[in-house]
């Protein structure tokens, strides 16, 4: 788009300024009489053209305005109608950013019969013929002569290591904090393979808030194969006291 060029000595711009009569008929035109409230203001598009804004009062459209554009090339030249809009102001409720469905959906939300392809290029997954850098994975592929499609990346399980790290069966959780042991020296953790076996394994104790789920080594709940709890009677038993003032006695025969 060309613009074109004045050599305005701003009478130009002042009357274009000054337009705000003939700027609100083309409004009223547009939008109805009873649509177009008070004069809001002039924005300054370029060398021979203004907006001028009008409040909008329309049901539903609280804090909207009515754009005029108005134009003119010269200070001999009609001021003519470019376009009118309807356009929110600073204080309008607008909708939020429209944002694709698959970046809308969270963890949880896929339901049953639900179908959530991965993106195109997801830095997640890799072709399973390439070094995957998980030796285990590799070793196994070649000596079953087959494999997957696709496996997960370093980048995919390194992203899944700090999501479950700072999750709910994290070190840092709650449960964790007061637990009497941690799930690496428990007998029901399973120690996932790979590259994240040192930090992550599954929960199998049946009993843990945490059964069938990834845990972290260094999470832990009260149900700990190795806690110990030391039982003591339900009643409290004291201990025998002999008291010497309910004692028969008798004078020792000389």
């Amino acid at each position: 788009m060309t613009l074109p060029v004045t050599l305005d000595d701003g009478a130009n711009r002042q009357k274009l300024v000054d337009a705000v009569e003939t700027a609100r008929e083309a409004a009223v035109l547009d939008a109805g009489e009873e649509h177009v409230g008070a004069h809001a203001g002039v924005e300054h598009e370029d060398a021979v053209s203004v907006s001028h804004l009008f409040d909008a009062i329309v049901a539903g459209y609280r804090g909207w305005r009515w754009s005029v554009t108005v134009a003119a090339t010269g200070a001999d030249s009609p001021v003519t109608i470019s376009e009118v809009v309807l356009r929110p102001g600073p204080d309008a409720l607008v909708a939020p950013s429209w944002v694709p469905w698959e970046r809308r959906v969270r963890p949880g939300d896929l339901g049953v019969g639900d179908l959530f392809p991965p993106e195109p290029g997801d830095d997640r997954l890799v072709p399973a013929y390439l070094d995957v850098d998980d030796p285990e994975v590799t070793e196994t592929a070649h000596e079953l002569g087959l494999g997957r499609a696709r496996v997960m990346s370093r980048e995919g399980r390194e992203d899944s290591a700090r999501r479950w790290k700072g999750g709910e069966y994290g070190p840092r959780a709650d449960m964790a904090r007061s637990a009497p042991a941690t799930c690496g020296t428990c007998g029901f953790y399973l120690q996932l393979g790979g590259s994240l076996k040192a930090a992550f394994g599954v929960c199998g104790n049946e009993y843990a808030p945490a059964d069938g789920h990834v845990v972290h080594a260094e999470y832990g709940c009260g149900a700990h194969s190795e806690v110990k709890v030391e039982t003591t009677p339900s009643v409290p038993v004291a201990e025998l006291v002999y008291d010497d003032s309910l004692l028969d006695s008798e004078p020792a025969s000389g």
